[in-house]
């Protein structure tokens, strides 16, 4: 077995074993969501509560694995598979984590959810923007438009801007946590103007490209 695999497989049976070691412990109904200012306003019953981010991250992990089996550019994935398999756990820690915040919380110990947030989803952020850069061209991972999908050229180019973009997301994000009340702001919005940029940036290179063929 991979390592990568290995690792996974280790954080996923571990999630199920603390949800079967506190089901006694947890209320009947859990805590779930939490809107923009922290506060709790969403629950659901304690057994998915407790399993259900454990399945999700076994459907993740099982999905993670069929990708570069089925992409029609799967030897493009090998030349960047390491930063990928970096990426699986990453994806599986961060889940991971917010299982552990979950359950944290409903232990009776509450906390201000918009600081415990940002630093996880900066550093998600930021090997999001890595795997951005280091991205070949295929059919699942990365920025993926009609314009990088039809030119190699303009995959590089929008991959690279679009990946340091996603690193800048990723430092204001930490920004969060000194401002929890503005922490989904600074969260959300640098991701969102990066990805919309990314592809207007990728249809204009396509252009260019196309026109000095012409």
């Amino acid at each position: 077995m991979k390592k990568s695999y290995l690792i996974i497989t280790i954080i996923i049976l571990i999630s199920f074993g603390i949800g079967l070691y506190f089901y006694s412990q947890m209320p009947g109904e859990m805590a779930s969501h939490w809107n923009i200012q922290g506060e709790v306003d969403g629950y659901m019953p304690k057994f998915w509560g407790l399993f259900l981010m454990p399945f999700i991250s076994l459907a993740m992990f099982l999905l993670f694995i069929l990708i570069p089996k089925i992409d029609p550019l799967k030897e493009n994935i090998e030349k960047f598979r390491k930063y990928f398999d970096r990426f699986m756990i990453l994806i599986i820690l961060f889940l991971f984590y917010i299982y552990l915040l979950t359950i944290f919380w409903n232990l009776g110990n509450e906390f201000n959810m918009n600081q415990a947030l940002p630093p996880a989803l900066g550093v998600l952020f930021f090997y999001c923007g890595t795997l951005i850069q280091k991205a070949k061209r295929n059919w699942f991972i990365g920025i993926r438009t009609p314009w990088t999908l039809s030119s190699a050229e303009v995959w590089d180019k929008t991959h690279q801007l679009g990946g340091k973009l996603f690193k800048v997301a990723g430092v204001i994000a930490l920004v969060g946590v000194v401002f929890p009340d503005y922490a989904f702001f600074f969260i959300l919005i640098p991701v969102i103007v990066a990805s919309i940029y990314t592809v207007f940036y990728s249809y204009f290179k396509y252009r260019e490209e196309k026109l000095k063929e012409n």
